[in-house]
């Protein structure tokens, strides 16, 4: 990729706007992201065409980080997912910036959301090729469920429920949150809560799920 000026200052614009946005939420003054990114607030509109435009790139931009976290843990496995827990920091301000949006609402916040499970399906059929997932009856109904749980389970913690979100803080919190959930979470995925299938059968035998793969 060309490394001209012009696409240096847009990956500042998004850099400063994702960090902004997260700290003191999607309100925030497009001249406070030009301030925080070195470059005009005329050149946020030349770039991004208005603050929609910029969110819009903006969530485009935490999407793709999730996907490829994701996609690296999915097909890497343990190894991989070891060293993006030291490295941490580097998703806080993704973090803070999904949980602004979701806290915010609205089509675009639906919009994030359905981008998510999309990707979600992706990475984990990645991670069935790479023999790490096992395959699913209903790939898009399992990353529906998923996504939610995790985007859920995000907005009911502290941190979504402070008014300016401190994002130098956010990486410790993010490392405190991680060490709960991990375990528990890796355990009800490596050895199923349920002792045996009857529950499944049951429903199954009841007529077939109308989102499940043929």
């Amino acid at each position: 990729m060309s490394s001209t000026p012009e696409l240096t200052a847009r990956a500042r614009i998004l850099h400063a706007a994702v960090r902004r946005f997260a700290t003191d939420g999607l309100h925030a003054g497009l001249r406070t992201v030009a301030a925080d990114a070195g470059v005009t607030a005329g050149l946020i509109i030349h770039h991004f065409g208005s603050r929609d435009g910029l969110l819009s790139a903006c969530d485009k931009e935490v999407l793709a980080l999730t996907r490829s976290s994701k996609t690296a843990v999915m097909t890497g496995g343990a190894g991989e997912m070891l060293t993006q827990m030291a490295q941490a920091e580097q998703y806080a301000p993704a973090v803070g910036y999904v949980l602004r949006r979701l806290q915010a609402g609205g089509p675009m916040a639906t919009q994030l959301v359905e981008d998510f499970v999309a990707d979600s399906v992706s990475y984990l059929a990645d991670g069935e090729k790479a023999g790490v997932i096992r395959p699913s009856r209903a790939p898009e109904a399992r990353a529906r469920l998923l996504t939610e749980m995790a985007l859920g389970a995000l907005l009911l913690q502290l941190p979504a429920q402070k008014e300016h979100l401190d994002v130098e803080e956010l990486p410790r919190w993010m490392g405190e949150y991680s060490a709960r959930i991990l375990a528990p979470y890796l355990e009800l995925f490596t050895e199923p809560l349920l002792t045996d299938s009857s529950m499944l059968e049951a429903y199954r035998a009841q007529g077939t799920d109308p989102q499940e793969t043929p």
